[in-house]
């Protein structure tokens, strides 16, 4: 199991550094590990988040400690041990700078349903606003683990996203469309501002058919599948 595990974040960071949100060194992405629920598997400071290796891969502990690995830990690991901690149903958090989504969040509007993809965020899209700068110590992690609540993925303002879901290939999904939500609404902006958007008895029904577990595997096999393409 945790091998598996360990490809598929492997597999997670190469996706979302094709998708354009690695950021240099920058941003990562955990798991945790079932048989051990209180540590979990996170990407290394000081490399690509395309750059994850089964063996490079470190696991910490719901304290946010390193506990194995020889790499270093991310300073903001509590985003991630902290939202681990306060939602037993989350196994996979993912923090990256997608660019589309940092742009948004320093309009301080609320993300609209223009197209599909921000129909699955509407009235579930808090922003943490009590800093901007990062998370690097267990009350912050909280906070943000607060501010997140039951939802799925939540805007850091002027910072980037954060994405939490019940497997690796659903947090991806979710951390990719909330980029190209922004950048949708972002364009709209551009041309003058919204004017018009999904009916609200369009909403539910859309997203029923368009958050299946089969679809979160589909897209992150297909995406796995062009980027084993790049990195061969």
């Amino acid at each position: 199991m945790t091998d598996t595990l360990r490809n598929t974040l492997v597999e997670a960071g190469r996706i979302l550094a094709s998708e354009g949100q690695g950021d240099y060194v920058a941003g990562h992405i955990t798991v945790r590990l079932p048989d051990q629920p209180n540590r979990f598997l996170m990407k290394p400071a000081g490399i690509g988040i395309e750059e994850m290796t089964r063996d490079n891969i470190i696991t910490c502990d719901i304290e946010g400690g390193k506990v194995e690995g020889a790499m270093p830990r991310h300073n903001e690991v509590f985003i991630h041990s902290e939202i681990l901690r306060a939602r037993p149903d989350i196994a996979c958090v993912i923090h990256t700078h997608a660019p589309h989504a940092v742009a948004f969040s320093s309009l301080g509007k609320p993300l609209l349903p223009v197209g599909n993809d921000g129909i699955y965020f509407h009235n579930r899209l808090p922003v943490f606003s009590e800093t901007t700068d990062l998370i690097i110590d267990q009350t912050r992690g909280k906070a943000v683990a607060g501010c997140l609540g039951p939802n799925q993925a939540l805007l850091l303002r002027n910072h980037g996203v954060v994405t939490a879901a019940s497997s690796i290939e659903e947090a991806v999904w979710v951390a990719l469309k909330l980029e190209k939500a922004c950048k949708v609404q972002l364009m709209a902006e551009w041309a003058g501002g919204p004017k018009l958007t999904a009916h609200t008895a369009d909403i539910e029904p859309k997203n029923k058919r368009a958050n299946r577990g089969d679809l979160h595997v589909n897209v992150f096999n297909y995406l796995a599948r062009c980027c084993a393409r790049l990195y061969r």
